[in-house]
């Protein structure tokens, strides 16, 4: 048997393995590798064939991109008496696939012709590529199959929307051939997808002063404390002039949460890099993986024409009105904000939101007027005979009344985190950190599993 598009014969292991394997990856029907076989189809042999096996697997595994993971088989065989080594490729899913080191490129890429691997053609790869992006979350399987989707229907029930025992298949949840896809994954009650929120002290990245995780969870409910968070971070100022009350945010609260929602839902999750939200002082950082949808230039991208990368999210949040109508918001921002706060890569979007200076200014003045009246009153109160303690004792009753808030919030939902009972209760995060430790020293609460998958356990309510 001669060497064809699907059969490529090697005398030894050389350093051609894995560009061979990455032409028949990309083919529609795989093909076979035999080690040890002459190009004429004479068997040579192999040496030492497991040695041989092991080489083989390693570098498949190792030098191939995206993995290759039950794509291929490693035999020993014998032929003529003399040893050789079959590798028999399947076509890939996840097609282009490519060398690791020279990535998604000419040199990375190859296709069979013939009996030969040559590099596939710029737009070639841009086509398969562009495909695999759109239905990635659709057609791949998750990577767990023991998938819950309560928060799911609990977010349909209150959009007044009844799942049903074949919700899974109505809301495209499942692969072709029954299984539960890379979508019912990110929507699931729990899995590995991160959504993080980080705060510095500055305009750049030298001062972590918070980082706090959304992840692990529903990617609807996920969204959804990512709104709350930045919701507490975009604090309001009024200005009362002779002729009305204005006030003014951070940050548009319409831009900001296009921004978020935009963010989540077009994300490239095939590569496993998540969203991520960083706010600094003078402005908000909005990154996400995959840069402009292919299909799509920046005229079009501004322009709001959809082509959403992940269709399947686009149903649901839609569903669950927290997206309007497709398209709809780059122009939301764009009305607020320029196309200079746009930034886009060959891997990534940001759009970066910008402080209103106005809102800053209004800021300070408000916190050195209260600063002020404070300072006003702790003069007075040192005058009044017992004024030390009646503070005490309003101090010990405003924080008797925050444990007695935080109990009962843990009550009804044990896995509340310290951001949502600091929403919940309108105190900092700060407050509710200091009466959590209180509670726990008076053995009143317990902290059960970790911080990311753990919850509280209330022991005395009184």
């Amino acid at each position: 048997m001669s060497e064809s598009n699907r059969i490529e014969y090697k005398r030894q292991l050389n350093g051609s393995l894995e560009k061979e394997a990455v032409a028949f990856l990309n083919a529609r029907e795989g093909g076979i590798i035999y080690i040890g076989i002459e190009d004429s189809g004479a068997v040579y042999g192999i040496f030492d064939a497991d040695d041989v096996q092991l080489k083989v697997k390693d570098r498949l595994k190792n030098n191939i991109r995206p993995s290759v993971m039950g794509l291929f088989d490693v035999i020993h065989e014998v032929r003529e008496n003399k040893d050789v080594i079959r590798i028999t490729i399947a076509s890939g899913s996840e097609k282009p696939y490519y060398l690791r080191k020279y990535g998604m490129t000419d040199k990375g890429c190859f296709v069979r012709v013939g009996s030969a691997s040559e590099p596939m053609p710029r737009r070639k790869i841009e086509e398969l590529f562009s495909g695999r992006i759109r239905n990635f979350i659709g057609k791949i399987k998750s990577p767990r199959q023991d998938l819950t989707f309560e928060q799911l229907k609990i977010y349909y029930n209150e959009a007044g929307f009844d799942l049903g025992d074949k919700f899974a298949a109505n809301l495209e949840l499942l692969t072709d051939s029954g299984e539960y896809n890379y979508a019912g994954y990110l929507l699931a009650d729990s899995n590995g997808n991160s959504v993080k929120v980080a705060k510095y002290a500055g305009v750049d990245r030298a001062d972590l002063i918070e980082n706090n995780e959304y992840g692990y969870c529903s990617l609807v409910k996920a969204a959804k404390r990512v709104l709350d968070k930045l919701d507490l971070e975009n604090p309001t100022a009024t200005r009362i002039t002779y002729k009305e009350r204005i006030s003014k945010r951070l940050w548009d609260s319409v831009s900001l949460r296009e921004a978020v929602i935009n963010a989540l839902i077009h994300n490239d999750y095939s590569n496993e890099v998540p969203s991520k939200f960083e706010i600094f002082d003078d402005r908000l950082e909005i990154t996400s993986s995959g840069g402009i949808i292919l299909g799509l230039n920046e005229d079009e991208f501004f322009e709001g024409y959809s082509n959403p990368r992940n269709k399947e999210l686009m149903r649901i949040f839609k569903d669950l009105g927290m997206v309007e109508q497709l398209g709809s918001g780059l122009p939301r921002i764009l009305k607020v904000y320029p196309k200079s706060c746009f930034r886009f890569t060959e891997h990534f979007l940001r759009i970066t939101l910008p402080v209103n200076p106005d809102v800053l200014d209004l800021l300070e003045k408000e916190t050195n007027e209260t600063t002020e009246t404070n300072e006003k009153v702790a003069e007075v109160t040192t005058e009044v005979p017992g004024s030390e303690k009646m503070s005490e004792k309003t101090s010990e009753k405003m924080s008797e009344k925050t444990e007695f808030s935080i109990l009962q919030l843990l009550l009804m939902n044990p896995d509340l985190t310290i951001d949502d009972i600091a929403h919940e209760l309108e105190v900092t995060t700060r407050t509710v950190e200091r009466n959590l430790s209180k509670l726990k020293e008076e053995g009143k609460i317990a902290r059960v599993g970790g911080r990311k998958t753990g919850h509280w356990e209330v022991l005395d309510e009184n």
